[in-house]
C-alpha cells in the first residue's frame, strides 16, 4: 500500500538529515506545502530551530511577478524561511533521498486575503466577516485560486498536486486562542453558521427563486434555539446524513435545497476550474488529487464534494480517515462506491493523522491501514512527518514495515 507523508519545507530545509529519516520511515512519496496557511509549527529535530512561525497565509517559493502583476487578490510571499525558494530546496533533498514529491497546495483558506480584502470573505447570517474563509462564489476569488494552483501546484520537481481546501470554508477555523466553544454547535449548526450572505451569494439565493433577505432572517430564527441550548439538530442522527438531516430540520427542506444548490454549484465550479488550470500547466502525467469529504455541505481543509462528481474530473480524492472503524467507513466508502463507476486508476488516499498529541494513533496505524484497505483505499497519506515525535515515528517505521512485508 503506498504511503506518503506531509512535510513543510522547514522541516527539510537547513537540515542536512531530514530527507533520509523521513524515507526511512518506509514511505515513498512526500506531499510537500508549496502554498500553506499561517501556522505554528514544531520541528523536534531540526538542528536550527524548535519552532516556526508561519505569520500568515504564503507561497514558499518565489511567486511569478509576470502572473500577478497589477492584480489585487495575489500570493503572500514568505519571510520566515532562509533562502529564496524553500520549496525547490527541500523537492531537491527528497529527490535525492530517493523519495517522490508532490506539491500540498492549501487554496481557500487565507486570513491576510480576507483581511486586506474584507468584500471578499464569507459573511455569516449576521453580518460577521470570516477573513480566512475567501468566498468561492466570487469570481475574483475563483480566478486567484486557479492561477494560485496552477502556479503552487506545477514547482519544479513536483510530479503530481493535492489540492487543500478546494470548496467553501466557514465557521470552524482552528484560530490562535480561539473562543467560539463557549456553545456547542453541532454539525447542523456549523453549517448554518458557514452560510455567505455577501452580495454575490445573497444575489444566488435570490436568482434561485427566494429572496436572500428572507433565507437570512430563516438562518438566524433557526440558530435562534441553539443559542439557547437546544441541540442545534442533533437530534437527526449520527454521521455525515444525520448532519444534513439536521439542517432540513433546523431550516426547513425547500430553503436547504436552495442554499445547498447555490453552494455546490460554486464549488464544482472552483474545483473544475482549479484542476483544469493545474493540467494545463503541468501537461500529461501529472497527478491531481483533492482533499474531500463525501458530504458535499461540509466546510473546511477537506471541503465537501460529490464523490461522482469529483472522482469525473480530479485523479482521485484525499480523505480524513482519522477516528475509529465507523467515522473511516462513513468517509470512505461513498468515494469507495463512486468510484466504481469512474475511470480506472482513480485513487482513494486515506489519511491519518500519526501525532499522538495531536489526536492521532501511530500505535494502530498497520490495523487503521488495513481496514481502510478493505474500504478500498489504496494508498495511505500520514499527517505529519515534520511534527511528529521520535516515538511516534518509530511506530509508523514499524507499522509501514509491517505494511510492505
Amino acid at each position: 500500500m503506498r504511503a506518503a507523508a506531509f512535510l513543510y519545507p522547514w522541516d527539510v530545509a537547513g537540515d542536512p538529515d531530514a530527507a533520509r529519516r523521513v524515507a526511512d520511515l518506509g514511505v515513498r512519496q512526500v506531499t510537500l506545502a508549496a502554498a500553506y496557511h499561517s501556522t505554528r509549527a514544531l520541528t523536534p529535530r531540526h538542528p536550527r530551530h524548535r519552532v516556526v512561525t508561519a505569520r500568515h497565509a504564503a507561497v514558499l517559493y518565489p511567486p511569478a511577478a509576470e502572473r500577478w502583476a497589477g492584480r489585487a487578490l495575489r500570493p503572500y510571499p514568505q519571510d520566515w524561511v532562509a533562502g529564496a525558494d524553500p520549496f525547490g530546496e527541500a523537492a531537491q533533498a527528497l529527490a535525492d533521498a530517493g523519495l517522490e514529491v508532490h506539491s500540498w497546495v492549501v487554496l481557500a483558506h487565507n486570513s491576510r486575503l480576507g483581511t486586506e480584502h474584507p468584500a471578499i470573505a464569507v459573511r455569516n447570517a449576521y453580518g460577521d466577516r470570516y477573513p480566512w474563509a475567501p468566498c468561492i462564489a466570487r469570481a475574483e476569488v475563483r480566478a486567484y485560486l486557479r492561477d494560485l494552483a496552477a502556479e503552487a501546484a506545477v514547482r519544479p520537481g513536483a510530479r503530481g498536486t493535492e489540492l487543500e481546501s478546494c470548496g467553501w470554508y466557514g465557521l470552524a477555523h482552528p484560530h490562535a486562542h480561539d473562543k467560539t466553544g463557549g456553545v456547542p454547535l453541532t454539525g447542523a449548526a456549523q453549517y448554518l453558521m458557514s452560510l455567505c450572505f455577501c452580495e454575490v451569494c445573497a444575489a444566488g439565493y435570490t436568482g434561485l427563486g427566494v429572496p436572500a433577505e428572507e433565507v437570512r432572517r430563516a438562518v438566524v430564527r433557526a440558530l435562534e434555539p441553539v443559542w439557547a441550548g437546544a441541540d442545534g439538530g442533533g437530534g437527526a442522527g449520527g454521521g455525515r446524513a444525520g448532519e444534513w438531516r439536521g439542517v432540513e430540520r433546523l431550516l426547513g427542506g425547500e430553503l436547504s435545497a436552495l442554499v445547498r444548490s447555490w453552494r455546490d454549484g460554486a464549488a464544482r465550479a472552483l474545483r473544475r476550474e482549479a484542476v483544469a488550470a493545474v493540467r494545463a500547466a503541468a501537461g500529461a502525467g501529472f497527478q491531481v488529487l483533492l482533499h474531500a469529504d463525501p458530504a458535499a455541505h461540509r466546510c473546511g481543509a477537506d471541503a465537501g464534494a460529490d464523490p461522482g462528481d469529483v472522482l469525473a474530473y480530479a485523479d482521485g480524492v484525499v480523505v480524513p480517515c482519522t477516528g475509529d472503524d465507523a467515522a473511516r467507513e462513513d468517509a470512505l466508502a461513498p468515494f469507495a462506491a463512486a468510484r466504481e463507476g469512474s475511470a480506472p486508476g482513480r485513487v482513494l488516499a486515506a489519511n491519518l493523522t500519526v501525532v499522538t498529541a495531536m489526536g492521532g494513533s501511530p500505535g494502530t496505524l498497520a490495523a487503521d491501514a488495513a481496514h481502510a484497505a478493505a474500504l478500498g483505499a489504496d494508498e495511505l497519506r500520514l499527517y505529519h512527518a515534520g511534527l511528529a515525535g521520535d516515538g511516534d515515528l518509530a511506530a509508523v517505521r514499524r507499522a509501514l514495515a509491517g505494511l510492505s512485508g
